[in-house]
C-alpha cells in the first residue's frame, strides 16, 4: 500500500509525485488516459516572472514561489534523467494595439518585477519583426519558458527512477470511506480498489466531478484552448510576445507557438476552422513575416478553469486525508513546482513556505454539506 495515491497524471500530479518521492514517500499515481497527454502537453510552457519580496496576493505569491524553483528543478531533472526540458530565460514583451498598458506595467512593477516601458524606437531595436502598428509595450527581462512535452518526459522518468508507481488507463470511479468518519480508506478505480494513507486529486478539468463524490463542490470546468505551431527557417524573434490573453512563444529551432482560444464547449477537445484561423490572423498581426511561415500542426487542450487566477491547493473539507491541487487554468505548468512543494509540506505536516490560506477550499461557499457519502460512480 502506498503512502499517497495521486489521481491525475498531468504536470501537477507528476510534480507532486516526484516531490513526495524525493522526500522518501511511497507514491502511486493513476490517470484515466495516457499520463502527461492532456492540458499539460497542450500548453506553451510560458514562465512569467515573480518576486517573493514584492508579491502580496495568492496568485503573485505562488507564481513567484514557482519562479524561484524553476532553475533548481530544471537542473535536478536534467542531472537525474539526462532530459533537457528547454528551460531558459528569454524575456517577454507585453504589447497592445489599442490601449494604454501603463496600469498593467505599474502592477507588475509593484510586485517587485523588473519591468521596462518601451518606446516605439526601443521596441523596434529589441524586436525588429514586431508590427509597427503596436501602440504600447513593456519588457520583462526575467520572463522564461520551458518545453512542456520535455518537462513531462523528464518528470515521468524521474518518477520511475524514484519508485513512483505510474498506472495509465485507470479512471477514478469513487471513494471508499471509513465507517462513521471523515477518513478515506481507498479509491475505487477501473483497476480495482487502491488503498493509501493519504490521497491527492489533481485531475484538472475533471476534478469537479471527483470532488463532488465527497460532498465538495468547487468551481472547476473545462475551457478549451486551441493552439497552432508555425515553422520558419530561422527564429524571427526572441521574446515571448503577449497581447492580452494571446501569445507567441518562439522556440530556438525556428518554431513559433500561437495560443490560445478560450471556449466554453464542455469536454469537447478538437480544433475548429474558426479557432485556428483566429490564431493565425493574430500571429500575422503581431509579426507580419509569420504570414509566410509553414503551419506545422494544431491541437487543443481542456484547461481547468476555476475561481479566477487562484487555484485550489490543500485539504478537502469534511475529510481527514484527501487533498486537492486543481483549478490552475492556464498556469498549471508555471505553478507546478510551487504547488508540488506546498502539497508535500501539507501532507508531511510541515510549515508551508508561503501562506496556504489563499488556496484553501472555503467550506462555507464552495462545498455543499459536510458529509462525505460516496457517489456510486464518478466518471472521469
Amino acid at each position: 500500500m502506498p503512502d499517497v495515491l495521486i489521481a491525475g497524471g498531468g504536470v501537477i500530479g507528476l510534480s507532486i509525485a516526484w516531490e513526495l518521492a524525493s522526500h522518501g514517500v511511497s507514491v502511486s499515481l493513476i490517470d484515466q488516459g495516457q499520463i502527461g497527454r492532456e492540458a499539460s502537453w497542450a500548453g506553451a510552457g510560458m514562465l512569467p516572472p515573480g518576486s517573493l519580496e514584492g508579491a502580496t496576493g495568492g496568485e503573485p505569491r505562488l507564481r513567484a514561489f514557482s519562479h524561484s524553483l524553476w532553475p533548481q528543478w530544471s537542473d535536478e531533472l536534467r542531472q537525474s534523467t539526462d532530459i533537457d526540458n528547454g528551460y531558459r530565460v528569454c524575456g517577454g514583451i507585453n504589447l497592445s494595439f489599442d490601449r494604454d498598458l501603463e496600469p498593467e506595467r505599474v502592477a507588475c512593477s509593484r510586485e517587485g518585477n523588473d519591468v521596462q516601458a518601451l518606446s516605439a524606437q526601443q521596441l523596434a531595436q529589441l524586436e525588429a519583426a514586431i508590427s509597427p502598428e503596436v501602440t504600447d509595450a513593456f519588457h520583462m527581462p526575467d520572463f522564461g519558458q520551458v518545453r512542456n512535452p520535455r518537462q513531462l518526459k523528464a518528470l515521468i522518468s524521474a518518477c520511475h527512477d524514484n519508485g513512483v508507481e505510474l498506472i495509465e488507463g485507470t479512471p477514478l470511479l469513487g471513494w471508499e470511506r471509513v465507517a462513521n468518519g471523515g477518513r478515506i480508506a481507498a479509491a475505487r478505480t477501473g483497476a480495482g480498489r487502491i488503498a493509501a494513507d493519504q490521497f491527492v486529486t489533481a485531475c484538472g478539468a475533471w476534478s469537479g466531478e471527483i470532488l463532488a463524490a465527497v460532498g465538495c463542490h468547487v468551481r472547476v470546468e473545462p475551457l478549451r484552448g486551441q493552439m497552432a505551431l508555425l515553422k520558419t527557417a530561422r527564429p524571427l524573434f526572441r521574446h515571448v510576445l503577449q497581447v492580452g490573453p494571446r501569445y507567441l512563444v518562439p522556440r530556438s529551432d525556428g518554431r513559433t507557438l500561437i495560443g490560445s482560444t478560450e471556449e466554453h464547449v464542455g469536454f469537447v477537445k478538437r480544433n475548429t476552422v474558426s479557432g485556428v484561423q483566429s490564431l493565425l490572423e493574430f500571429a500575422a498581426k503581431v509579426v507580419p513575416n509569420l504570414r509566410d511561415a509553414e503551419l506545422e500542426r494544431c491541437w487543443s487542450g481542456l484547461r481547468p478553469a476555476g475561481r479566477g487566477d487562484v487555484p485550489y491547493i490543500g485539504p478537502v473539507p469534511g475529510t481527514d486525508n484527501l487533498f486537492v491541487a486543481t483549478g490552475h487554468f492556464r498556469s498549471g505548468l508555471q505553478m507546478s513546482p510551487g504547488t508540488a512543494v506546498l502539497i508535500r509540506q501539507m501532507l508531511l505536516g510541515q510549515e508551508t513556505t508561503i501562506p496556504a490560506t489563499p488556496y484553501a477550499i472555503a467550506s462555507s461557499s464552495e462545498t455543499n454539506g459536510t458529509g462525505i457519502d460516496v457517489a456510486e460512480s464518478v466518471p472521469v
